[in-house]
């Protein structure tokens, strides 16, 4: 119950500073159609690859290589693009933290700034992503699990990755240690707390589903155009708290790396959550 007050806590404050500051919201929608891009240009060369490949016989040794290959630079192109945003969004999250009304190319700036370092981070991740990806197809339990755990323990190593790669002129590599000693100095297994953002959203989506689907049948039945209407609502109102959830965490991402570093938050934030995330050894010296 402490783990989902706390988490409550955390979405509300964040939901604060996004109230403050709804233009953070673009940088999840714009990054959205950037990969749906990146996704439809990829698919096309690759279906054409695979179709030659099928066509001449290749071994299949070869055509895994090839497949590998293909993952390696889609996982790198993606993972650039998610990141180059996810960026911009820390680093305008950090601006109005601090104070300042960033504006979206104040974001694009901050990330313009940092673009090789990103990339760099994408190839870092790329390869990690494609060694787990070979590991849960090689169709054994030992092998999922390993590539569940290696998954999660990289998520949590990185989680500071982009804000650090924004505020400190260091490497891609350098940032992953620093992540990685970061955490393990202040949250350790609580971090999970911070998944009740996305506990929440799930509620709000499921609820706003569930909610919509039902209003649309009913009124399906009065009018089909109601109906529809009603549908293209709930489409909607579902993409809202998508992106909303994508901006919240990037806010959270912002607020708790600032706390981290130099141990005071905003007022928009409560203080005694954000050192209850910390353990007691921040609270001596805080």
């Amino acid at each position: 119950m402490d783990t989902f007050q706390r988490s409550w806590q955390l979405f509300k404050a964040s939901w604060a500073v996004l109230r403050a500051d709804r233009e953070l919201m673009w940088f999840p929608v714009i990054s959205t159609v950037v990969m749906i891009a990146v996704t439809i240009v990829f698919l096309l060369p690759v279906g054409v690859i695979f179709g030659v490949m099928a066509a001449n016989s290749r071994s299949s040794s070869f055509n895994e290589l090839i497949g590998l290959a293909l993952l390696f630079v889609f996982y790198m192109v993606s993972n650039a693009v998610a990141l180059y945003f996810n960026s911009a969004l820390v680093g305008a999250a950090m601006m109005r933290i601090d104070g300042g009304d960033p504006t979206l190319r104040d974001g694009l700036r901050l990330a313009n700034h940092r673009w090789q370092k990103i990339v760099a981070y994408a190839a870092i991740s790329a390869t990690v992503g494609v060694i787990l990806q070979t590991l849960r197809e090689r169709a054994s339990f030992l092998s999922g699990f390993i590539a569940s755990l290696g998954s999660m323990a990289w998520n949590l190593a990185t989680f500071f990755v982009v804000p650090i790669l924004i505020v400190k002129d260091i490497s891609a590599w350098e940032a992953v240690k620093e992540s990685a000693a970061l955490l393990k100095r202040t949250w350790g297994e609580q971090v999970i707390s911070v998944g009740g953002i996305g506990f929440v959203a799930t509620l709000a989506f499921i609820g706003t589903l569930f909610v919509g689907l039902l209003a649309s049948a009913m009124l399906s039945s009065i009018s089909t155009s109601l109906g529809g209407v009603m549908l293209a609502v709930t489409v909607l109102a579902v993409i809202v708290i998508s992106v909303a959830t994508s901006a919240l965490n990037g806010i959270l991402r912002a607020i708790v790396y600032r706390y981290a570093e130099t141990g005071s938050v905003p007022n928009d934030f409560d203080i005694d959550v954000i050192r209850g995330m910390f353990g007691s050894n921040k609270k001596k010296k805080f």
